[in-house]
């Protein structure tokens, strides 16, 4: 662990700081990432722009929920085990709140009429707000190589074509510019194969599919969301289509309304969008089910965070391996920009939604010291307002 005297930061400032961002940082993974850059790395200037690049390099390389991981391996930056631990919690824990409260709501009135409204103004400003972060990210990470402006375009309209994030897309684009920056130089890696090193941290039972599930509902939701947090790559609503799967139609614990509004709380509460498996959890077991699916989706992030994280400290900085992050990095930051097209199809779905987008860039671009919350708060407003004169 670094002492304070070479640490910008002391491990409260950290924790205090994504406390705050679990409780105002809307937006999902892209617009969460982007808060991180702007605050960390440019203004406090805590974190170097070449451990951010790795942190995201390695989140997105790895499966489960990106902001999260992001936030994870910039707590071990300076603070190790401890620090990714508290950074971690700090994060999720705000969100999580929300989403019980939201839940046991949702289950004393029979549904929250009131949240496609909220969610319908909200979602547009959401866009609006992350176009904003992955523009930002895109200027400053990108750049005039001409290399990783063809990565970040190919990743950027594959994520479009697909709807979907490639780890092999990202390994190639980091390989491929590697190769391209340092094709004649070796880089000395750890013996131990990936492979080995994942089955050597994972549960028997994450990799053992044929278990049966017909226990207790608690070991259930464990199992199903441990393997959900551990075998999903893609950030955000990449997850949604695999919890529909087995929430809906294989196990039958959700409806389909039921489920549509479990992603909608998502969306209208700060945090991590994979903070929806709280409220599906709720609703399954109550209290005791929303710490389950919320332990059993994040702490595989967890583990596949703090564990090559060492690795990436001590490598990192090798040419070569520098080379590799970048090149990841671009392919990264091109699925986030695609992201944004994908989100913005479903969520701009008329001119109401298409002009509250609009205007939120606007005014991010105008007005660079307006709060994210004030702007989704108005939003909200104004998805009621729409609703009820529709």
């Amino acid at each position: 662990m670094d002492t304070n005297n070479t640490t910008p930061y002391t491990l409260r400032q950290l924790v205090l700081y994504f406390l705050g961002l679990g409780t105002w940082g809307f937006g999902g993974p892209v617009a969460l990432a982007g808060y991180m850059h702007r605050d960390l790395v440019e203004q406090r200037k805590w974190i170097s722009e070449e451990d951010y690049k790795e942190g995201l390099a390695l989140a997105q390389l790895a499966p489960g929920p990106l902001a999260a991981q992001l936030g994870i391996y910039i707590g071990y930056i300076h603070y190790r085990i401890l620090g990714a631990t508290l950074a971690g919690l700090a994060f999720v824990l705000p969100s999580f709140i929300m989403v019980v409260i939201l839940g046991f709501i949702y289950t004393q009135w029979q549904g929250i009429p009131w949240m496609q409204a909220v969610f319908y103004g909200v979602g547009a400003a959401v866009i609006g707000i992350i176009a904003m972060s992955a523009w930002k990210l895109t200027r400053k990470s990108i750049g005039t190589d001409k290399w990783l402006t063809g990565i970040y375009l190919i990743t950027a309209a594959y994520t479009v074509w697909k709807e979907n994030e490639n780890i092999w897309l990202f390994l190639g684009a980091g390989l491929i510019y590697w190769w391209l920056k340092s094709p004649r130089k070796k880089i000395s890696l750890p013996k131990k194969k990936p492979a080995d090193l994942i089955k050597s941290l994972s549960f028997p039972l994450l990799f053992n599919t044929s278990l049966s599930t017909s226990g207790n509902t608690l070991w259930q939701l464990l199992l199903y969301f441990t393997k959900a947090g551990a075998l999903v790559f893609g950030s955000g609503l990449a997850i949604v289509p695999f919890l529909y799967g087995g929430v809906v139609k294989e196990h039958a614990w959700l409806n389909e309304q039921q489920f549509m509004d479990a992603v909608a709380v998502a969306m209208i509460t700060p945090g991590p969008v994979v903070i929806t498996v709280a409220f599906i959890g709720f609703l399954v077991a109550g209290f005791a089910g929303a710490c389950v699916a919320a332990l059993g989706t994040f702490f595989p992030s967890y583990i596949f965070t703090v564990v090559p994280a060492p690795y990436f400290r001590k490598y990192g900085k090798h040419p070569g391996i520098k080379a590799f992050v970048d090149g990841v990095t671009a392919a990264a930051i091109g699925a986030i920009s695609g992201a944004v097209v994908v989100l913005g199809k479903r969520s701009l779905t008329d001119a109401y939604t298409i002009a509250i987008a609009i205007i939120t860039v606007v005014i991010l671009w105008r007005f660079k010291k307006i709060p994210e919350p004030l702007i989704i708060l108005a939003a909200a407003g104004t998805g009621l307002l729409l609703k009820n004169i529709q």
